[in-house]
């Protein structure tokens, strides 16, 4: 309804807010705890909860993931490094409703290499995004993000997925990075998703760490992830976290 929508306007803004304050500090000699403590701080001073910590058990406010770390970093006292690059992943709710919002930060200068693995993945969330639309289907995103991807010569994680979104974080349908054109649920106006693309430079699969938390890349190599909160008009996806 369009006063969900709104409050989802309201929490996807301050996500959004977040990250931009957070893009400020990541630098080398900053640690991902530092940053946490900053989003945390924001979140509330918005009249907002942070949505991920105590989610599921998990013990931050933000998600920090670094180099082959793909998604759900714990943050810590280590200082970041020049030529990292750093995923923040984070989440709010506002009256009730979640907003979810991610980006993928150079720390310093990085390779051209990790610059074009960051381009190409946030242009593929984009591409995403064109593909939701009413009439369309879940598999028309994923194979649209899976698409581009591939074509540039990196790889969709595959174990992981956008969903659905509103008073969960995490709602149906789920909208895999990857798919088949034509296939899934029918997208319908009113629907919000959270369209997030994972992207690793060489192979697509993952493993989780000792701490239950942090997925990274069975390869090592470097990983991107953008993410945003969109909902359906009868004009296309409207970006919330824009």
């Amino acid at each position: 309804d369009p006063w969900e929508i709104e409050r989802m306007k309201k929490s996807s803004q301050i996500v959004r807010d977040t990250l931009k304050k957070l893009r400020e500090l990541v630098k080398p000699g900053i640690s991902t705890k530092e940053l946490d403590f900053v989003a945390e701080d924001y979140i509330k001073s918005q009249d907002a909860t942070p949505g991920f910590k105590g989610l599921y058990g998990f013990p931050s406010t933000v998600c920090a993931s670094v180099d082959s770390e793909v998604v759900h970093g714990v943050p810590n006292n280590k200082k970041l490094e020049e030529g990292q690059i750093l995923s923040i992943d984070v989440g709010a709710i506002y009256k009730g409703y979640y907003g979810d919002h991610a980006r993928t930060f150079p720390v310093g200068q990085i390779s051209a290499s990790a610059k074009k693995l960051l381009d190409v993945t946030e242009q593929s969330l984009h591409i995403g995004i064109k593909s939701t639309k009413p009439g369309n289907r879940i598999g028309d995103i994923g194979h649209s993000i899976q698409d581009y991807v591939e074509s540039n010569g990196f790889a969709v994680v595959r174990d992981l997925v956008g969903h659905g979104i509103g008073e969960s974080l995490h709602e149906d349908p789920q909208i895999p990075n990857f798919g088949i054109k034509g296939t899934g649920d029918i997208i319908k106006e009113g629907m919000c998703f959270a369209i997030e693309p994972m992207v690793a430079m060489n192979s697509y699969e993952v493993f989780t760490e000792k701490d239950d938390w942090t997925i990274c890349t069975k390869d090592g190599s470097l990983a991107a992830h953008f993410e945003h909160t969109v909902t359906i008009t009868n004009n296309g996806a409207k970006i919330l976290t824009k």
